[in-house]
């Protein structure tokens, strides 16, 4: 009888536990959880063309990546009961509203940044980030820096003096930095120049867009022209479903815009853009487009020129013929910004030298176009900070960082997106683990007794 009782027993608990198996497979621990700052792309891979051409005078980079539907907005003031609200701008993963616009990024080191050429911008990311899970949130941004910046590589608050950083730069330790966005340049024709260093930031001068708010009288600084646009605002819901697009009069610059109105009756869901388009100034302004980048059949096609030489060696890197580069490249894509975008290992970049890309020579003024794309993987990285690469406890691959191998030697774009993810939910997967573990032995441990006591009883009744 108690043999009986027994085998229920175990039989019940055998049952149990595959019954609570199949219930919960498939189910995981890898789910959005806004609370820690966490969200998942649906794609973590993506594709990036690019080609390079150069006349010896200028360089013109060419970008092309898929995107279903173009995100030609970023923040927006939107009238609502008498007070101007803001919408749109930064974004928990993909904005919902495409109020966030798409961009290209592409850092550029010239062989002075130790490590780049082998690891790309993972160098660059330090813990305690902006929107990183568990930053406090600050007016300051927390941005990407060159650990050679820091007293502790590890620890954003040990910036090195003045002095030291200035000598820094002078040795070229510093990351050229190009962006395009498509809502915060691309509409005027130019791009944006800037670096990573002890922070990201822009070149000297003035950038390509400035906020277009009043905070003293609460409302917009500009509008749309209705001379030219035929209208002083756009439609908030016209915006979000995307009636609003490249044929339209769509941003503010000083060909679309005039000063505020306050006076005229201004009606629920009007929409104006927050940021005001303009010329940059300095050395800020030395990456321009030659004619707007367009969205066409699904894909972004996007072209940078620069001067070779700007004249600015301690804000760019400086491109000779014979030359040879590191690149690694950023595609936010899907309303995406601040870490939610997708990044490339670095690639290396030949002017007369053999490369990954090898820059066509053009005729002055006429980049070649003719010869083949290059296909690069792009990827989600997820959390992953340098400390966390190098220390042993954390990546069993540190030593191999340690004897300098590259990461493209050991990883693939897909492995790392998958590990980035991992890393997001560790703690969640090392319990989920150990519940499995314990699962899987008490099956064991059930199908054991069950069997031994269907055995016992055999031979009894034998």
């Amino acid at each position: 009888m108690r043999r009986t009782t027994y085998l229920a027993a175990s039989a019940a608990i055998f049952a149990g536990l595959l019954v609570a198996a199949w219930a919960t497979h498939g189910t995981g621990v890898v789910r959005d959880d806004p609370e820690r700052n966490i969200t998942i792309p649906k794609e973590l891979t993506s594709e990036l063309q690019v080609k390079v051409a150069y006349d010896g005078e200028d360089i013109w980079f060419r970008y092309r990546w898929p995107v279903e539907r173009p995100a030609i907005f970023n923040d927006v003031l939107v009238y609502n009961d008498g007070k101007w609200e803001t919408r749109g701008g930064e974004a928990l993963g993909s904005n919902p509203e495409f109020l966030t616009e798409d961009r290209v990024a592409m850092m550029i080191d010239d062989g002075s940044v130790p490590l780049f050429s082998r690891y790309g911008g993972y160098i660059t990311i330090g813990e305690g980030l902006t929107t990183f899970t568990g930053t406090p949130e600050t007016d300051e941004e927390r941005t990407k820096y060159l650990p050679s910046t820091r007293t502790d590589p590890d620890t954003f608050d040990t910036i090195r003096p003045a002095g030291d950083l200035e000598k820094l730069r002078a040795a070229g330790q510093f990351i050229d930095l190009w962006q395009w966005r498509s809502s915060r340049s691309n509409p005027i024709g130019l791009g944006d120049d800037g670096f990573v260093a002890e922070e990201r930031g822009g070149d000297e001068g003035t950038g390509p867009y400035m906020t277009n708010f009043d905070k003293e009288a609460g409302q917009p600084k500009y509008m749309f022209n209705p001379d030219v646009a035929g209208y002083r605002a756009l439609k908030i819901d016209e915006v979000i479903s995307g009636k609003v697009g490249f044929n339209d009069t769509y941003y503010l610059a000083a060909e679309t815009a005039v000063p505020f109105d306050p006076t005229y009756q201004w009606q629920n869901g009007d929409t104006i853009p927050r940021r005001f388009l303009r010329p940059e100034t300095g050395s800020r302004a030395d990456v321009v487009q030659p004619s707007a980048a367009r969205w066409r059949n699904g894909f972004w096609d996007v072209t940078l020129q620069r001067a070779m030489d700007t004249g600015n060696p301690l804000d760019d890197k400086i491109f000779q013929d014979g030359g040879s580069y590191d690149l690694a490249f950023a595609v936010f894509r899907n309303a995406s910004t601040m870490r939610w975008h997708y990044i490339s290992l670095p690639v290396s970049l030949g002017l007369g030298q053999p490369a990954q890309i090898e820059a066509r020579r053009s005729e002055p003024g006429q980049p070649d176009w003719t010869g083949p794309w290059t296909e690069i993987e792009v990827y989600y990285p997820g959390q992953i900070t340098w400390g966390q690469l190098t220390d042993a406890r954390v990546h069993p691959g540190a030593d191999r960082i340690a004897q300098r191998v590259p990461v493209a030697a050991r990883h693939t774009e897909e492995q790392l997106a998958l590990y980035g993810v991992q890393m997001e939910f560790r703690e969640e997967i090392r319990a989920q683990w150990l519940w499995t573990l314990i699962a899987s032995l008490s099956l064991i441990v059930g199908l054991g007794i069950s069997v031994n006591l269907l055995m016992r009883r055999k031979e009894g009744d034998a």
